[in-house]
């Protein structure tokens, strides 16, 4: 979702738990996904760095049904590693209760628990710090799609629950590129009423927070990973999909009802987290904190990029600083609106589709079926918030539009932008027998010790590889290894790593 939230502006959003946390924290209005769609976009968030440079920049990459490749795994550089990995070695309970499709598998390293019933209230003991993510499907695409709607009303019937319209359908607002139709207002307004449905949600949690008696040690950040599931949002480049809400609230530390208009992306979260930790962040990091100690000079621009999604490759490339918004389409020739499967589902893209064959669509409506675009775009934000006015060939604007084409080609350049090579070469590269590799099987190294004890150290020959250890019987969870440690003679001892991208190693005992 985008900010369709009241507390940043939206009059038609009904989000008073949202609204609530912002009020007791800072509210981040320039904060931007680095990707139009989840699993990039996802991928950045766990690992600090662009999905054009670590290989997990094409959504979807195990699809059989991808005409452009065969199904692989992302493989990063290997030095590369999702954030909490950090933070468990640090002593940090981590969890994740969904959406871990990073595009290099889901390493078993990087989170204590991850499953629908993942919890920080699980950890072992109690005062034992965490980290703890929670993510809501309420305001995904397919709660959209005609079928899933249709499914949601009649389970409710049946049980008694009618789910009541939130949202006044005639008072929603249609941005200029939609037609004023009832199938469009309907979708528009349904988004709305999932805005609000989740929003109770966030409630629940922070009201749970609060029982646990932790409300007021935690810092409690609610961002979205990318924008609105709407036609002309998710996938594209436009601020209606990179740009999100972010909340932040930091008990005694931001100023209740505050604001920040600082740029911020989604590389930024990964460096933030581990600074408000007090752990160090790594150098291969692409992003910078923007909360905690010591932070760096505020960034001017953000970049993001979006390449094939599910069955369609279509290579756009964009730059923004607080103004001004600049796209460089790599494959102008590639149409706006193109069928695709997913997205289909959803009603108003039909009937737009039908209003256009009908030649009932006029303006930004219209353009959005062009049969191509144009290699260049530039959007002022502030004064076309919408993005249907392209500068890009008005005289006035060749100076900013030059600066702005100039400093994405040194990002594209700086950051090794991957979208240049085709998907297939890029598979290849890393899986050069057309194989995943596997991660070799650590080795277990033992020396004497004292009262009893011996010391333990683990090893893997495959590079930079993750290890994780269980001691005793009937464990469950890895324990990350990162320095030799002592265990009781006879104590039972696993060991397994994982290099991510590849297949993770046998078990060592």
């Amino acid at each position: 979702m985008s900010p369709r939230i009241k507390c940043f502006g939206d009059k038609v959003a009904i989000t008073p738990n949202i609204d609530q946390l912002a009020s007791e924290g800072m509210k981040f209005t320039n904060v931007y996904s680095i990707s139009g769609v989840c699993s990039p976009s996802r991928s950045s968030l766990i690992t600090g760095c662009y999905q054009t440079t670590i290989g997990t920049l094409h959504h979807r990459t195990q699809e059989k049904d991808n005409p452009y490749c065969a199904p692989y795994v992302g493989t990063p550089p290997s030095e590369v590693k999702g954030f909490p990995e950090y933070l468990r070695k640090a002593g940090y309970y981590c969890t994740n209760n969904a959406k871990t499709d990073y595009q290099f598998g889901i390493p078993f390293t990087i989170w204590n628990e991850t499953s629908p019933k993942a919890h920080y209230r699980n950890r072992p003991n109690k005062s034992q710090p965490f980290f703890a993510v929670f993510n809501s499907a309420q305001t995904h695409e397919s709660r959209l799609f005609k079928k899933t709607v249709a499914d949601q009303k009649t389970k409710a019937e049946e049980k008694g629950i009618p789910i009541p319209d939130i949202t006044d359908r005639s008072k929603v607002v249609l941005p200029p590129y939609y037609a004023d139709h009832p199938d469009v207002r309907e979708d528009v307004a349904r988004m709305y009423d999932n805005i609000h449905y989740m929003d109770k949600w966030v409630g629940e949690l922070l009201e749970e927070l609060e029982k646990e008696g932790e409300a007021e040690n935690t810092i409690v950040m609610f961002y979205t990973d990318h924008g609105t599931c709407l036609p002309r949002g998710k996938r594209w480049m436009y601020d209606s999909d990179i740009k999100v809400p972010l909340v932040v609230k930091w008990p005694n530390n931001l100023k209740p009802g505050s604001e920040s208009n600082q740029m911020i992306s989604f590389i930024d979260f990964a460096p933030t987290i581990l600074n408000l930790a007090g752990v160090e962040i790594p150098n291969y990091i692409q992003g910078q904190p923007f909360l905690g100690e010591s932070l760096p000079t505020p960034k001017e621009y953000i970049f993001a990029a979006r390449d094939r999604t599910d069955e369609h490759l279509d290579q756009i490339r964009a730059i923004r600083d607080k103004q001004y918004k600049y796209i460089l389409n790599l494959t102008p020739e590639v149409p706006y609106s193109y069928p695709l499967s997913y997205a289909e589902q959803i009603t108003m893209n039909g009937t737009m589709r039908q209003l256009f064959k009908d030649e009932k669509l006029i303006g930004p409506a219209l353009a959005w079926f062009a049969e191509s675009k144009p290699k260049k775009e530039l959007y002022d934000t502030q004064n076309d918030p919408w993005e249907v006015n392209n500068l890009a060939d008005d005289p006035e604007f060749q100076e900013i539009k030059q600066q702005l084409s100039t400093r994405l080609k040194q990002w594209q350049k700086e950051t090794n932008d991957l979208g240049l090579i085709p998907e297939q070469e890029l598979r290849d590269a890393i899986w050069p027998e057309g194989t995943q590799p596997l991660t070799q099987i650590p080795s277990i190294n033992i020396e004497e010790a004292e009262n009893g004890e011996v010391k333990v150290a683990l090893n893997c020959a495959t590079k930079a590889a993750s290890i994780g250890y269980q001691l005793g019987e009937n464990i469950d969870s890895w324990e990350i290894y990162s320095e030799p440690f002592l265990i009781k003679k006879g104590e039972k001892l696993k060991a397994k790593a994982i290099r991510y991208g590849y297949k993770e190693s046998e078990i060592a005992e």
